[in-house]
């Protein structure tokens, strides 16, 4: 099988291509604007023409679009996950190559939901900013485009590799200082998001599953199940073997001990936040609040039912190992 995966020097994408290189059916070639890429191809800016020419010369059965920008203003946020995925679609209509499109969409589509409540693929998306917007027009291009495609909406990815500048990473990187000054307590904001975490290997494992099935259609990937910040923060802490207090100034009052955390279990499985968090050392002002610009509110958990029916795709990695992946490589930064 012939697979052309876009974006696989992004977060997502690296995970998607060690996954299809494992498979000995698979023949992958990558796409993107890195020097890394075995073509560069900008999809933002390159003409749906110029990547017919290329699609009916690799001819793949499978394209994977793994490219997109999750931060930025609306323009830039609109050019690389809207009119990127428009480009890919004219292209496929316009090729011969007859590939299946696997486009990977996000739980922002969707909005804020009811906290206690499970979002299903049939909910109506209200998308709270303007990354949301953006990704849920690039799913809605791909529905209405007639092709063979599927739009595998990812809920908060984490794991080895998180961004550093994002609330998991950021959340790492303020403990790691906390344990090389020596500081026996750390102060943290924005623990009372929940959100629906799957670690980056699982979702992999979702991508893959999908180029080989013949599901279309919209499709969530998480775990099913939300969890609250200040558990990961927790979680983090004990993995990490940090001893001190953590004190949640915008929470409940006391201390929340590193020790409290998420009891672990087949349903707990990995976490990556989607609202602010921030460290305030000794001498420094009130924690900063640091927005991740998904608009989704204080609660979001996927319906994973439809992955596991028409996939046959349950997330296997666990919180403490995503969590462990994670403070892994904030660690050797000490």
């Amino acid at each position: 099988m012939r697979v052309l995966l876009i974006g696989a020097n992004g977060y997502l994408g690296r995970f998607v291509a060690d996954r299809l290189l494992a498979d000995p059916a698979v023949q992958l070639t990558a796409l993107g604007r890195g020097d890394d890429a075995d073509v560069r191809f900008d999809l933002a800016s390159g003409s749906p023409g110029a990547l017919t020419r290329f699609l009916d010369a690799v001819h793949p059965g499978v394209v994977i679009n793994c490219a997109g920008a999750t931060r930025g203003g609306a323009r830039e946020l609109t050019r690389h996950n809207t009119v990127a995925v428009a480009t890919v679609c004219e292209a496929l209509r316009r090729s011969g190559c007859g590939a299946r499109l696997v486009q990977i969409g996000c739980g922002a589509e969707y909005g804020p939901s009811q906290p206690g409540s499970s979002t299903a693929e049939d909910a109506v998306p209200r998308p709270g900013g303007p990354y949301g917007v953006s990704k849920l027009a690039a799913t809605e291009l791909v529905l209405g485009s007639g092709l063979d495609a599927v739009v595998l909406r990812v809920f908060s990815p984490a794991g080895p590799g998180t961004p550093a500048g994002s609330p998991l990473g950021r959340l790492a990187e303020a403990m790691r200082r906390a344990m090389q000054s020596g500081d026996g307590e750390l102060k943290l904001t924005g623990l009372g998001a929940q959100r629906d975490f799957v670690d980056v290997r699982d979702v992999a494992r979702a991508v893959h599953a999908a180029s080989l099935s013949a599901a279309q259609g919209v499709i969530n990937i998480g775990s099913g199940r939300a969890v609250r910040l200040r558990d990961a923060a927790a979680v983090l802490a004990r993995v990490a073997g940090y001893g001190g207090a953590l004190h949640e100034l915008d929470g409940p009052p006391g201390p929340l001990r590193p020790s409290i955390g998420h009891p672990r279990g087949d349903s707990d499985h990995a976490m990556h936040v989607t609202h602010a968090v921030h460290a305030a050392h000794a001498g420094q002002s009130a924690p900063v609040v640091y927005p991740y610009p998904d608009g989704c509110g204080s609660w979001q958990q996927a319906d994973v039912r439809t992955a596991r029916d028409r996939l046959g795709w349950r997330p296997r990695i666990n919180l403490e190992e995503s969590l462990g992946d994670i403070w892994m490589e904030a660690a050797c930064r000490i």
